[in-house]
């Protein structure tokens, strides 16, 4: 249910392909998106993106009930990406929710197509966020922005997305993996150890 496909210039392609289900992540899906990411550490860039018409529901509604919506391997998914060298890109297909905007939020930047919407409501379920998603989110649209999705529960439309910061762009559906492409193709045809020091002096 999870897709790796390496391409030649460097580039791995991610795919969360449970479309019948929302692109729903099991402990096993999770645990392949951790160990894709610990394992990225030569590659170039990084693009992850969904089958069909959402991203990820984030967790799988049985698996959360068994454990998984407070299972570590959230914060270890988000930390590998965080983590990595390369360039890291998300490639939104649609809604992003739950969980699931931890992969999200831990990638240098972030394209949506226009029905995407985004919400991450675990509060009225009971749960905290995963650790590391506020500050990432704050980091990028401001604490009050921030609390308005974690604590007054709201959905963001692509639009607003955009006039917050939370993404860079917004693509047409059949755009999408191309303008991904695209913009990882300087960082792709570029020297790795001079990409690799642009990024972290982003960081600084």
């Amino acid at each position: 249910m999870i897709e790796l496909q390496k391409e030649d210039n460097g580039l791995w392609l991610v795919t969360l392909n449970r479309p019948e289900k929302a692109n729903s992540l099991t402990a096993e899906m999770l645990t392949q998106l951790c160990d894709i990411a610990e394992a990225a550490h030569e590659v170039r860039a990084l693009v992850l993106t969904g089958a069909g018409k959402v991203f990820s529901a984030g967790a799988d509604l049985d698996a959360a009930r068994a454990g998984l919506a407070t299972s570590p391997l959230w914060e270890r998914l988000s930390g590998a990406i965080a983590a990595l060298p390369c360039l890291t890109l998300a490639a939104l297909n649609g809604t992003l929710a739950g969980g699931a905007n931890g992969m999200a939020l831990a990638c240098d930047m972030r394209i949506a197509v226009p029905g995407a919407k985004f919400f991450y409501p675990v509060m009225k379920l009971g749960y905290l966020p995963q650790p590391s998603d506020p500050g990432r989110m704050a980091a990028l649209i401001g604490p009050a922005r921030t609390k308005l999705i974690l604590m007054g529960g709201q959905k963001i439309t692509a639009d607003e997305a955009l006039a917050f910061g939370l993404i860079e762009r917004i693509v047409a559906p059949e755009d999408l993996l191309q303008t991904a492409r695209d913009i990882a193709a300087d960082t792709l045809a570029a020297n790795p150890d001079t990409a690799r020091a642009i990024k972290a002096m982003c960081a600084q």
